[in-house]
This record gives C-alpha cells, sequence and structure tokens, in this order.
C-alpha cells in the first residue's frame, strides 16, 4: 500500500502545512482518505489526487482540521467532479449530525439537495472491526474532548496494518491500537511538554517499545516540534511525503 501525506499540519497551519488529510492507495483500488481537515480539497488538487477514486473517508474526531473539509469533498463531487459512486464516510458516533450542521452552516440547504451518488454514513462503534470500502477498521478511544467520542483508527488492508492516533494525551488504549501495526502515524505536537489533550515526542518515544510498530511517523506538530524536526531519530511527516509499506 502507499500513503501519502496531503496534509500533516495542526489546526493553525503552523509551517504553512495543510491540515490532516492522508490518502491512503491501494492495489484493488477504492482508495480511502484517513480525516479530512477544512483544507483538504486544496490539499487533493495540489496532490493531483483524484477524488473520484477515493471509495471512503475514515475521521478520527470533529474538530475542523480533522473533518471540515467534508462539505467541500462532498460538493465538489456534486459539482465539480461529477461523482456517480457511493462515497462512504465513517467515524465516531454523532458524524451524520454534525455533518448535517456543518453543510448547512457553510452552504445552507446543501444536505438536503439531492445527489447523483449516495452518501453512507457510518458511525463506527469502539473497539468493533468494522468493514469499510473493502479494509477493516477498529476504533480506539482517545482523550480529545471534540463533542464526541475522539478516536484512533486501526486500518487493515491487504495484509497491511496502518494505524493513526488522531489528537490525543497518552492513554493506555494507544498501545493495542498500534501495536505491531506496519505504519504507525503519530502525533506529537510538542516536544517534551506534557500537555491536556495531545501527545508530546518524549511521552511518545517512551511508549513507542511497548507499541512495537515496524515504522512510526511524526505528524501534527507545533511550530517548536517543526523546528526540531530534521535532528530527530523519529520520521517526520511533511505535506507530499508519500511511502510504501
Amino acid at each position: 500500500m502507499r500513503l501519502t501525506f496531503l496534509g500533516c499540519g495542526d489546526a493553525f497551519g503552523s509551517g504553512g502545512r495543510f491540515n490532516t488529510c492522508f490518502h491512503l492507495e491501494r492495489a484493488a483500488g477504492g482508495n480511502v482518505l484517513i480525516d479530512c481537515g477544512a483544507s483538504s480539497m486544496v490539499a487533493i488538487r495540489k496532490a493531483g489526487v483524484d477524488p473520484n477514486g477515493i471509495a471512503a473517508i475514515l475521521v478520527t474526531h470533529l474538530h475542523g482540521d480533522h473533518f471540515g473539509g467534508l462539505p467541500f469533498f462532498i460538493l465538489d463531487a456534486q459539482l465539480v467532479s461529477r461523482r456517480t459512486a457511493p462515497l462512504v464516510i465513517a467515524g465516531p458516533p454523532g458524524l451524520g449530525e454534525r455533518l448535517t450542521a456543518l453543510m448547512e452552516a457553510m452552504f445552507a440547504g446543501s444536505s438536503k439537495v439531492e445527489r447523483r451518488f449516495a452518501v453512507e454514513i457510518r458511525e463506527l462503534a469502539l473497539h468493533e472491526r468494522a468493514a469499510v470500502a473493502g479494509l477493516h477498521v477498529t476504533p480506539y478511544g482517545m482523550k480529545h474532548p471534540s463533542g464526541a467520542p475522539s478516536y484512533a483508527l486501526r486500518v487493515e488492508a491487504e495484509g497491511k496494518v496502518v494505524t493513526y492516533t488522531g489528537d490525543t494525551e497518552w492513554t493506555p488504549e494507544l498501545e493495542p491500537a498500534g501495536r505491531d501495526a506496519d505504519l504507525f502515524i503519530c502525533e506529537a505536537y510538542f516536544h517534551d511538554r506534557a500537555t491536556r489533550f495531545h501527545l508530546d515526542y518524549a511521552t511518545v518515544t517512551k511508549h513507542l517499545p511497548a507499541i512495537a510498530p515496524k515504522r512510526t511517523i511524526l505528524t501534527h506538530m507545533s511550530p517548536e516540534m517543526l523546528a526540531r524536526a530534521p535532528t530527530l531519530p523519529v520520521e517526520a511527516a511533511h505535506d507530499g511525503l508519500t511511502v510504501e509499506f
């Protein structure tokens, strides 16, 4: 599989980076996005990704820098890309209601317009391994208030596993979520300053031996972490980075 970091920034565009949006490509087709932050359609266009090749969008939590791009994606599919294939959007409980409210707040009436394609909202249950668009997704509970449950997502396809922590402070749930993953994408907002609701690099590295992923890439970094990234022994993401695993 191939994963491209279309956006790996925080909520504030630190370092000129796009909001979180990862593009996961599979040999069998039916590609997926993991998160779709507010700037994601710009990142998709810049990278030359075909939106109609995306079968599903997986959402970790309901903050704008992680799901705020969904109205733009849906409207682009309707008005620009002329999508006809169904689209699955899967995430935590409350996703459907919040997405409708967001679409109405941004583009009044847009949630009620008849479309050429079906949008299926899947609200994923904690720890339940669910089949979504030809892959399997297991959510784990994170510590990050977003008005709904916040998840880390363990995604399995083609014999490989990619786990994304989403945003969270340390929780033991991260160990089973990421254990032995082929690719572990982990938030590291600060270097060694512990804070509520976000991970720091020192905490991440302390727990990595227990998680034992095959490859770790840091994301969602503050300006402080971006300045340190070139000297760190753990890989750090940048917009446009593509990895195969």
